[in-house]
């Protein structure tokens, strides 16, 4: 039942008015300064970057920091959610109905133990991987028919030791490589919004 409603919902609001040249590109991660400078805060980490390169502030608001920058005449709300990983969802839902934003308008940007640190991979949808914040997207979103940014961060840690991994901070060497993953990352966010996620694919995967 509550997964009909979401879809009834998703289906209204899709229908409602939508703007086609308004995108929301949300970062995963978890708020507090606990969690700065972690892996599984490279989601926040970029669209930090997107907000400063275009002279945005972040503001706090309703269940996330909340930016907006424009881009090739397109109006992008850059989304931190303060819900904490796990309930993702709850906030990407929420700023997807308050400005009409469809779905296919919308870019999860998030960590991926399963890439090789530094790789991106940008798809059109897909499975959540067992990624807890995606888990709740798919959700509250009634499904996975959304874009996802994924932000390889390596696996290189010990059996047992996968949660310190995710939680702990960029090594000496993966910190000096981070500002070109970072560069790369949000030129193929940008490129979402201005050519779609198809040519995105051929140029950045």
């Amino acid at each position: 039942m509550f997964q009909l409603i979401n879809n009834f919902f998703k289906k209204r609001r899709e229908n409602n008015n939508v703007d086609p040249m308004k995108f929301l590109l949300v970062g995963l991660g978890n708020m507090g300064t606990d969690y700065d400078g972690t892996r599984h805060n490279v989601g926040f980490h970029i669209v930090d970057y997107l907000a400063e390169k275009h002279n945005a502030t972040f503001k706090n608001d309703t269940l996330g920091d909340i930016a907006e920058i424009k881009h090739k005449g397109r109006t992008i709300y850059l989304l931190k959610p303060s819900t904490y990983m796990n309930r993702s969802g709850k906030a990407v839902n929420y700023w997807l109905q308050k400005h009409k934003i469809k779905n296919s308008n919308l870019l999860i940007i998030l960590d991926d133990l399963n890439l090789p640190f530094g790789q991106i991979k940008i798809k059109p949808k897909g499975k959540n991987g067992g990624h807890n914040g995606l888990k709740d997207i798919d959700q509250m979103l009634g499904g996975n028919l959304y874009a996802r940014l994924r932000i390889g961060i390596g696996n290189n840690y010990h059996t047992g030791q996968q949660v310190d991994y995710v939680l702990g901070t960029w090594g000496s060497e993966e910190k000096k490589e981070l500002p070109e993953i970072t560069l790369k990352a949000a030129e193929a966010a940008l490129s979402f919004t201005a050519i779609g996620v198809d040519f995105t694919m051929n140029a950045f995967n």
